[in-house]
């Protein structure tokens, strides 16, 4: 199951670092290619020759390395990686992860990186406890990031509680389980539209809204992330992506977004609509800066193409089609009107009534109507989880299709 898999081993500094010798012999053993990082404070537990040896490679642990200091290129790390493992991950090292704290090669090669990372905590019972390692470690979950569970028993300290890292052997069953896994969606191809678009009032005007993107962005995170083929078609937005299955297509205008949008949908299975697309633009956009005058300033204003009808009304009998729906006033049955009159396969309906949800918040409240007119509500989740949510949703009625 591992054989030709890249598996780049973080080992941090705790004194569970010595199950990573255990860890490196189990996975070349099941024909992984191991690379060692360790955090500098590491070596106080472990030594670096122990590793590479078992390894059968260099181990790293700064920036450079050699007589010269040639770079250990970080990013090169991150990308050749199928999967990081971080075992022990320190409270100290998971706090860093959480934040985005970049110290040390491992922290850096985390940030660069593109495969999944787990990690498994090691610590003592106390430290783990703590809220603030709790926090971090759901930070941590919310990326996308997997936990290992840690064990219970004799820990360092003396005390007797959960702490322990994860035995080698449940380590290496875990990685196998995962490869093995068949992702939910690794045979599908899908459409997600994010962020706002910009209609131009003049070359230094426009008409946009409060759009970020970062739903939209977590939608196609959490698609990729279960095996999905996802072509994004992103709003003006400073949200990132980082899943190398994601291929992003980056416009400005709804003129734009529908071209690239009903000319991806023909080789997609799946559209999700969660941009928030202009209903209307300037009809005439001024060539030139409007000068500011003390006469009222008028706009004409034409609607835009309707990309969601439109993918509503091509879509074939093979694909479905999955709306948004951000309401302010009578929101389940605006919702339900935009489902039937577009024809869609369920509606993602979330209103700006809802506090820390809509635009701008990391949080979002949602519920989803199906063509069956079936409501499922959730809670206040973080982007990420809702992502989560609506995927789950639609891998479900792909199941039951």
């Amino acid at each position: 199951m591992l054989k030709g898999k890249k598996i780049l081993l973080g080992v941090c500094s705790g004194i569970a670092a010595y199950k990573s010798a255990f860890l490196i012999r189990l996975l070349v053993k099941a024909g992984a290619d191991v690379q060692v990082v360790m955090t500098p404070g590491a070596k106080d537990f472990i030594t670096p020759l122990t590793l590479s040896t078992l390894s059968k490679k260099p181990v790293y642990s700064e920036f450079t390395s050699g007589t010269n200091g040639e770079w250990n290129n970080h990013i090169e790390l991150g990308l050749k990686a199928d999967l990081i493992i971080i075992a022990p991950a320190t409270a100290n090292t998971i706090a860093k992860m959480a934040n985005g704290l970049c110290d040390n090669l491992l922290l850096a090669v985390y940030l660069s990186a593109r495969c999944p990372v787990i990690f498994a905590p090691a610590m003592d019972l106390d430290m783990l406890k703590h809220p603030a390692t709790q926090k971090n470690i759901d930070k941590l979950k919310s990326f996308g990031n997997i936990i290992i569970p840690p064990g219970t028993g004799e820990l360092a300290s003396g005390l007797h509680g959960e702490g322990r890292l994860a035995e080698p052997e449940q380590i290496l069953n875990f990685v196998e389980d995962f490869f093995s896994r068949k992702k939910k969606l690794s045979d599908k191809k899908i459409l997600i539209s994010a962020g706002p678009t910009y209609e131009a009032i003049d070359p230094v005007r426009f008409i946009g809204n409060h759009s970020s993107g970062k739903m939209g962005v977590a939608l196609a995170e959490e698609a990729a992330k279960e095996g999905a083929e996802v072509f994004l078609v992103i709003g003006p937005s400073s949200e990132k992506t980082n899943h190398p299955n994601i291929m992003r297509t980056d416009v400005t205008s709804a003129k734009e977004m529908y071209e690239a949008c009903t000319a991806l949908f023909k080789k997609t299975d799946i559209a999700i609509m969660s941009a928030a697309v202009a209903d209307y633009r300037p009809a005439k956009p001024s060539p030139v800066k409007i000068k500011k005058k003390d006469t009222v300033l008028k706009i004409e204003l034409e609607p835009t193409q309707d990309i969601l009808a439109q993918l509503g009304k091509t879509k074939k009998k093979n694909q479905i089609v999955v709306g948004f729906a951000l309401e302010t006033n009578n929101e389940v049955e605006n919702a339900k009107k935009k489902l039937k009159s577009k024809n869609l396969d369920f509606i993602v309906l979330n209103s700006l009534q809802d506090k820390k949800a809509g635009f701008r918040h990391n949080t979002n409240k949602i519920s989803i109507i199906d063509s069956n007119n079936k409501i499922s509500n959730f809670e206040l989740k973080t982007k990420e989880e809702v992502a989560h949510d609506i995927i789950a949703h639609l891998i479900k009625k792909i199941k039951h299709a």
